[in-house]
């Protein structure tokens, strides 16, 4: 698959599950005006019962965010506890930047005390060219 389909069917997916500006980014990356450099996944687990609280307070709290291009938060199909987030940023700095913004701080603090732990995570350079 070239990189134009691949990038067109990121961009229909986006559409589909982003939020407005995160969609608009999404297609400011398939104009080849945005690469994403740097991505992260990572699984949380709230306390029992508390995840659909736990996952709104973490899409209310990501709201833009510098150099942010998606930001994607689901439930894990095996445990009734755990949530993923997937995000793509522009580069490393942008997303570490990101944790000293108010909302985020704001985010964090309303989410700790429903957050029993955290699982695996891993940082990622997306590829969206196949020479990459």
């Amino acid at each position: 698959m070239d990189r134009r389909a691949h990038l067109a069917g990121l961009l229909a997916m986006a559409a589909m599950v982003l939020p407005a500006r995160q969609s608009q980014a999404m297609e400011d990356v398939m104009a080849d005006k945005i690469v994403p450099q740097y991505g992260v996944i990572g699984q949380m687990n709230a306390k029992p019962g508390q995840r659909a609280a736990l996952a709104a307070i973490l899409q209310e709290g990501t709201a833009d965010m510098p150099g942010n291009l998606g930001y994607l938060v689901g439930n894990d199909m095996a445990n009734a506890d755990a949530l993923w987030i997937v995000e793509f940023w522009t580069d490393k700095d942008a997303h570490a930047a990101s944790l000293a913004l108010p909302q985020v701080r704001a985010a964090i603090t309303k989410a700790r005390p429903i957050i029993a732990g955290f699982g695996t995570r891993a940082e990622f350079k997306p590829l969206f060219d196949e020479s990459e």
